[in-house]
């Protein structure tokens, strides 16, 4: 565990973010993409728009 923290902190990512992201999308991505959800390749999934009123 301490090694997946250390691998994200290093590639500037926060850990808790990656690994919740990884966790809940690694069943459904084809095998010949897991390499996306590695650290260094991992991009934060797109957050919907915020609905507050201006």
């Amino acid at each position: 565990m301490d090694t997946l923290i250390m691998t994200a902190r290093l590639n500037d990512i926060d850990p808790k973010a990656w690994l919740a992201d990884v966790l809940a999308r690694i069943a459904d991505i084809p095998q010949s993409r897991l390499d996306e959800l590695l650290p260094w390749n991992w991009t934060p999934p797109a957050s919907p728009p915020s609905t507050q009123a201006a």
